[in-house]
């Protein structure tokens, strides 16, 4: 159990503020501000250049937020008209509000991963397909059976999937959707802030994550994939078989990476040791699946919804926590440490 010690406040949790500062050469920190679990902002950066300026993440779609945008590129001097790319680092709301504006209205290229696709488009869903024939998107699999249990379905709760059915109508037809206009794979060179920008394909928190390094300044915006005080959720509705061995390598990838003096994440400040806080998020995973393997022993064969109960505090019970606990297993499932057996409708784990 915990002790009664007060955790100190994450910095992902704050509020937006409307300060614009310098975080290096030609970049500019905004934020946005957002209401969603353990969220309070999400950090907009401007990148300036002699065309204008590049946003990255420019929030969630709607009006406020919409508002809020114009608002920080106001105290940048800046205009929506004078915004000439949006690079979007995923497929989740906070990331991708008013890039569909920007590009409608004003022209804007909107950058994003080859695998970039949001849930509530599904003019999308069949757009692209791999060398073997898979969808490409990112967008979680919302509706459909969760793999671990045959009375779960993919998604928010019952209870409120109807709002989410009202809200993905209402966003294919007031919403201005954030398709890229130029996709980007691995290692290919974009040019912001006057300099040039390697892409970094970073799967594990969503598929289609992209991050983006800048060698000349030692640059590197880090999306959700590495965040300062807090570790990004791994789902195991993501694509691919084991999304957290996904994570691992991409967690390896971007610590790898030499001369880098400033880490700009999407949410919370600006850090400095790339390296050090990627083997963290690494070590709490690990910390997990050791916790797993605890448990399942002590147990014997347990559901996934069982063990989620372990790792999490009762707050935060439910899909999420089922859904990060099934990334886990599957994980060890595939490296040859747990078995799985369906029975009564729900998969039941075990040592081997």
């Amino acid at each position: 159990m915990e002790g009664t010690a007060e955790r100190p406040t994450r910095q992902e949790k704050e509020p937006a503020t409307t300060e614009v500062t310098e975080v290096a050469p030609n970049v500019l920190r905004t934020q946005l501000p957002i209401q969603l679990p353990g969220l309070g902002h999400v950090n907009c950066y401007l990148l300036e250049d002699s065309k204008g300026v590049a946003v990255v993440d420019p929030g969630l779609p709607g009006p406020g937020s919409w508002r809020a945008l114009v608002d920080r590129l106001k105290r940048a001097g800046y205009k929506p008209r004078h915004v000439h790319t949006v690079i979007v680092t995923h497929s989740h709301p906070d990331h991708f509000g008013g890039a569909g504006i920007l590009r409608d209205r004003y022209g804007a290229e909107v950058i994003g991963h080859r695998r970039f696709r949001t849930w509530f488009d599904p003019s999308e869903d069949d757009t692209e397909v791999d060398e073997d024939g898979e969808p490409v998107g990112g967008a979680e699999p919302w509706g459909r059976p969760a793999p671990w249990r045959d009375d779960a379905v993919a998604g928010p709760p019952r209870s409120h999937r109807w709002r989410y059915r009202v809200a993905g109508t209402l966003m294919r037809r007031f919403v201005r959707t954030p398709r890229p206009t130029r996709r980007v794979d691995d290692a290919e060179i974009i040019a912001l802030a006057g300099r040039e920008w390697v892409s970094l394909h970073t799967p594990g928190h969503t598929e289609d994550h992209l991050c983006l390094f800048d060698p000349a300044e030692g640059v590197v915006l880090s999306g959700d994939h590495v965040l300062p005080t807090i570790t990004p959720h791994i789902s195991g509705l993501a694509a691919g078989a084991d999304p957290l061995s996904e994570f691992f390598r991409s967690l390896d990838k971007v610590a790898a990476l030499e001369g880098v003096r400033q880490v700009l994440p999407a949410h919370g400040h600006p850090f400095t040791d790339l390296a050090g806080r990627a083997a963290s998020i690494r070590d709490h995973h690990e910390e997990r699946l050791q916790q797993l393997r605890d448990h399942t022993a002590e147990l014997g064969t347990a559901t996934v919804e069982e063990l989620s109960r372990r790792l999490f505090r009762r707050r935060s019970w439910g899909q999420m926590a089922e859904s990060e606990t099934y990334a886990h297993l599957e994980h060890l499932r595939l490296a040859g440490e747990v078995e799985a057996r369906r029975e009564r409708g729900a998969l039941r784990y075990r040592l081997t």
